[in-house]
């Protein structure tokens, strides 16, 4: 089975291409604010990134032949966590999306690359906007405004069945708190196969990370956005993307801050502990939904990278079960075995609706 995957980020577009569970090619396209500015909404990124990928694969003499072509799901509405083939409605949905972000273009590339070719077929799997939670845990102190879920699905997911794994056990059996530490945090709480509960990581709660502003005091925001001083679209941007240690620090590189604390920046050191003590608490706080019987906590992500937030992280959080650490992202293997699953029968095949 030959198997396209596509990846778009806010920065970057990854492709891969798997000959079964083979890599062939692995790309990360790098795109620059100069290459980005033209386009007005993301959206208008589409044929940029398509024509992109098509020149990766002739550049690199891969023949345009595949089986599937699996993008990154977008920010659909929520819906259960699995392989879902790309159609009609998942496309409309996508085009009328009330959140923006590059992900969104995954599944519109994938299904327009598939249609060039002979019985090749489209999927995504395990978008962002997985929505497995328990009732219990959706309610607020506001009817209005019931939780919910936008977070890193893909990767907590792989990186859970990897554990398992590699302990001989399976997903379904365990009880785990993953924690994607990216730009963005999330941290859910993965019980038999399920993630029952995991916090907003775009734009509404949980700790702050590199780009966002996480959970923040109600009385505070509702005062800052009836003050004037500030537009909608500029409130947003004060939550997601110009939040977080971008906000208080000025950049999002977290080695470049502990180079700044290395050099005696006291200010830098106390954001870049409250970061760590922030997540260490959604840690915390997710312990209890598992009454705290937890097989393992998993840290995950970019920023799983530095031991500087991994040693001091651990100290806070290893009381409470065995912690693993995975550097970085799976996504591409991750997106590349979902659409093999798929295409032997080993995975369910969901229709969105």
């Amino acid at each position: 089975m030959k198997i396209l995957v596509v990846n778009p980020g806010s920065t970057s577009t990854k492709i891969a291409v798997y000959e079964n569970d083979v890599p062939r090619l692995v790309r990360n396209i790098r795109h620059t604010v100069d290459e980005l500015s033209p386009f007005s909404h993301i959206i208008d990124q589409f044929e940029f990134r398509k024509n992109l990928v098509l020149k990766e694969l002739e550049a690199n003499n891969i023949p345009f032949e595949f089986d599937a072509i699996v993008g990154r799901g977008g920010l659909l509405k929520p819906i259960p966590g699995g392989v879902y083939e790309v159609n009609d409605a998942m496309l409309d949905d996508i085009l009328h999306a009330m959140r923006t972000h590059a992900c969104n273009l995954g599944c519109l590339i994938a299904s327009e690359l598939a249609a060039l070719l002979p019985a090749c077929r489209a999927f995504i799997a395990d978008p962002g906007v997985v929505d497995e939670l328990d009732e219990i845990a959706r309610i607020t102190g506001s009817p209005l405004m019931p939780r919910i879920t936008i977070w890193h699905a893909l990767n907590q997911r792989a990186i859970a069945r990897r554990y398992a794994a590699e302990h001989d056990t399976r997903y379904e059996a365990l009880d785990l708190i993953v924690c994607h530490l990216g730009g963005g945090i999330s941290v859910g709480v993965h019980h038999c196969g399920r993630a029952v509960d995991v916090n907003n990581a775009l734009d509404g709660e949980g700790p702050f990370s590199p780009e966002r502003a996480g959970t923040l005091p109600a009385g505070q925001l509702i005062d800052l956005c009836c003050s004037g001083r500030y537009t909608k679209d500029e409130l947003k941007k004060r939550i997601s993307g110009r939040a977080g240690l971008t906000a208080h620090l000025g950049t999002t590189d977290v080695s470049a801050i502990i180079w700044q604390i290395e050099e005696g920046d006291k200010h830098a050191g106390l954001v870049l502990d409250a970061m760590i003590y922030q997540i260490a608490k959604s840690i915390g706080a997710a312990s209890v939904v598992l009454y705290g019987k937890i097989d393992a906590i998993l840290l995950t992500g970019g920023m799983a990278h530095s031991d500087y937030i991994i040693s001091r992280l651990k100290e806070r959080i290893s009381f409470l079960a065995p912690v693993h650490v995975y550097p970085g992202e799976d996504e591409m293997e991750a997106l590349a075995l979902n659409a093999l699953g798929a295409l032997r029968g080993e995975l369910p095949i969901q229709e969105y609706k």
